[in-house]
């Protein structure tokens, strides 16, 4: 790859364990490429907590610099300060510190610490710079934003909290991701913007996601997506060459690297890799 660009990956902690064996076999495989880094995610409200915890256990075991997901939303100040404590004292040098999803039935904003900025003032306040912080970006504008100007304020605020890097949601439009990136520049944003990758394995899982998460699905593109049925086999062979495809755009066109939102799949996330041309 040019210069310092780099591939990251993130994992979701598993609720069974045949999920768990899986997790384990696609961590395995994925490490041995060695990525950067890996991330972890963290459920609604801290619902998965546990979960994530032995996830990230597994990840170090591995030998893997190792980010867990850290949401504030639902979460005191004393138990997020407990659980940066237990990650340093873990040897936990990364996270990626959000707002995080509202737990169904809970009010607006519960909690002490109610947006992802002053979760990382938190962070920088108790830790320092013990942390290497990365928070989430929205090419496509976040879900929730009132307006694209809204929701650039408030990735600028993250960044001067002090971030060191932001992870885009996945998107299937480049030229959004360099538009974003351009305004936050003009803004006086310096830090990294890492574009988030999500293969395409499975379109009615994609159509799920995407439209709780605010990522379009360009019209040709579902439309492709669906002619295909259950050919599954076929559909994922169109989907790695696209989504192969963007990512090399963004590289070759100066993105600082590629973070791949794996869904604990091994063989979706190599389909990719393998097809880029990293230099």
């Amino acid at each position: 790859m040019k210069g310092n660009q780099t591939i990251s990956l993130e994992f979701f902690p598993p609720r069974e364990a045949a999920a768990r064996e899986k997790l384990a076999e696609a961590a395995r495989e994925l490490v041995a490429r060695r990525p950067a880094y890996v991330s972890v995610t963290y459920g609604a409200g801290g619902s998965t907590r546990a979960g994530t915890a032995d996830t990230v256990q597994l990840m170090q075991s591995l030998g893997m610099d190792t980010a867990p997901h850290l949401s504030c939303i639902g979460s005191s100040r004393a138990e997020l300060i407990e659980i940066l404590d237990g990650y340093r004292e873990q040897g936990i040098r990364r996270l990626v510190a959000l707002r995080g999803d509202l737990p169904s039935g809970m009010g607006r904003h519960p909690g002490e610490v109610h947006y992802a900025n002053e979760l990382v003032d938190l962070i920088r306040e108790h830790s320092g710079d013990a942390f290497h912080i990365e928070v989430a970006a929205y090419p496509e504008v976040h879900p929730q934003a009132p307006s694209a100007a809204k929701d650039l304020d408030h990735f600028v605020a993250k960044v001067e909290a002090g971030a060191n890097g932001a992870i885009t949601q996945y998107f299937f439009n480049v030229d959004a991701y360099f538009d974003f990136v351009e305004r936050a520049r003009a803004r006086g944003v310096g830090i990294p913007i890492t574009p988030g990758i999500m293969p395409i394995t499975n379109y009615t899982q994609l159509a799920r996601f995407s439209k709780m998460c605010g990522a379009e699905i360009p019209r040709w593109l579902a439309a492709r997506l669906a002619d295909f049925g259950d050919d599954r086999a076929s559909l994922r062979a169109f989907g790695a060459d696209f989504v192969a495809s963007l990512a090399q755009r963004l590289l070759d066109q100066g993105a600082p690297g590629l973070h791949f939102y794996t869904l604990n799949n091994a063989e979706a996330t190599l389909a990719v890799w393998n097809r880029l041309s990293l230099d």
